[in-house]
């Protein structure tokens, strides 16, 4: 643990973000019995490590005139009324399978219908897996997840997550924030690697959830991105929102984003690719994998949203093998800093560049040197 040395140029020009906007849709999970003649699904999503459960609610007489919102508040789905009309202005919910407005008010035969992404309510069982400590004592553990690994059980994943192996590790963690995500603040996707602290008692959990959701928490990470960039570093603000017809994807391209802002810098650049440091200021699904690909630079091995960047994209026989090793997209979380929440003290995190990753730009190096020679001749 280090006083904090370094600090980025960038202030924090958004305001305080309202209580769990980046934090997750609440620690209970729907239960599969839901009211007026509901189907449900559960159904996995690979990509993220999260599942998924489908529903269907069809109204009754008796919610005749009900507003969206408040119908779903009500139904045995465990969404606030607040959570509710979010996921409806995210369009990730459904009226008649359109679009609608939480203020819509419902009648007798509409269907509501919409896919939640949600942990599954199960009884959280400590699994031996190693996980990589930077800094550990009674209030925080911060670890250096691997990718590949899923942070909390969900629909498709109930085992070998970074939750199972902390209740291992730490004996009391289950108390800390309910049983589904104990201790968990923050969150990395699946295939991106990284620095994550996580509370080991209530107090921690409360002081670390209040600086994310205040923006007080800064965080960089190293991204390989398809293409060269003419600026050396800029800043890309598109509101991210649920894609309008890619249940599983994010968009830049929706009329009901969230605020979103990232800034990045070039690091170093090669004939097809960049090396980039990338300051999140907010904390979207998918936020930087989303931004870079809507301006043409998407990570590189990404297989959601780069395109341009996959192994079947890539014609250089060397670089395909080195993408189809790491299998991933190119994302690390390199560094936290942010408020030791015990002793008051700024503190900062630095998780080193993982092996795939390095073993990508090291081939882009060498790819680099030989063309430079070959120009020099």
């Amino acid at each position: 643990m280090t006083k904090n040395s370094i600090k980025n140029s960038f202030s924090n020009p958004l305001p305080p973000t309202s209580p769990g906007a980046d934090q997750g849709r609440g620690s209970q999970a729907p239960s599969p019995l839901l009211k007026g003649g509901t189907t449900v699904k559960s159904q996995n999503q690979p990509q993220d490590g999260e599942g998924e459960l489908s529903f269907t609610l069809q109204v009754t007489t008796k919610d005749q005139g009900r507003r969206l919102d408040q119908f779903l508040s009500i139904s045995n789905l465990h969404l606030s009324r607040s959570q509710a009309k979010n996921l409806i202005e995210e369009h990730q919910i459904f009226l008649n399978q359109k679009p609608a407005k939480p203020s819509t008010h419902i009648k007798a035969g509409d269907v509501v219908s919409g896919t939640l992404r949600e942990p599954i309510p199960l009884s959280l069982k400590p699994e031996s897996i190693p996980i990589p400590i930077l800094y550990e004592d009674s209030s925080i553990i911060v670890i250096d997840k691997p990718a590949g690994m899923v942070v909390h059980p969900a629909y498709g994943n109930p085992s070998g997550t970074l939750v199972n192996a902390l209740l291992y590790h730490c004996k009391d963690l289950s108390g800390i924030n309910g049983v589904l995500r104990p201790g968990i603040v923050h969150r990395l996707d699946k295939d991106t690697s990284g620095v994550m602290v996580v509370a080991k008692e209530d107090g921690s959990f409360q002081q670390l959830t209040k600086q994310f959701k205040n923006r007080t928490v800064e965080k960089t990470y190293l991204a390989i991105v398809f293409g060269r960039f003419d600026q050396e570093e800029g800043l890309i603000d598109s509101a991210i929102g649920r894609h309008p017809s890619k249940r599983k994807r994010m968009s830049t391209r929706t009329k009901k984003g969230r605020i979103a802002i990232t800034h990045w810098k070039k690091l170093e650049e090669f004939s097809g690719a960049t090396f980039l440091k990338i300051f999140p200021k907010t904390g979207r699904t998918h936020q930087i994998r989303v931004h870079l690909s809507s301006i043409g630079h998407p990570l590189l091995g990404d297989p959601l949203y780069g395109r341009k960047g996959r192994p079947g994209a890539i014609h250089d026989p060397v670089l395909k093998e080195c993408l189809k090793k790491m299998n991933r997209q190119a994302l690390h979380a390199h560094r936290l800093e942010f408020t030791h929440p015990r002793t008051g003290e700024r503190v900062q995190f630095i998780a080193p560049v993982p092996e795939d990753m390095r073993g990508v730009l090291s081939f882009l190096r060498k790819q680099e040197s030989l063309t430079s020679r070959e120009q020099s001749n």
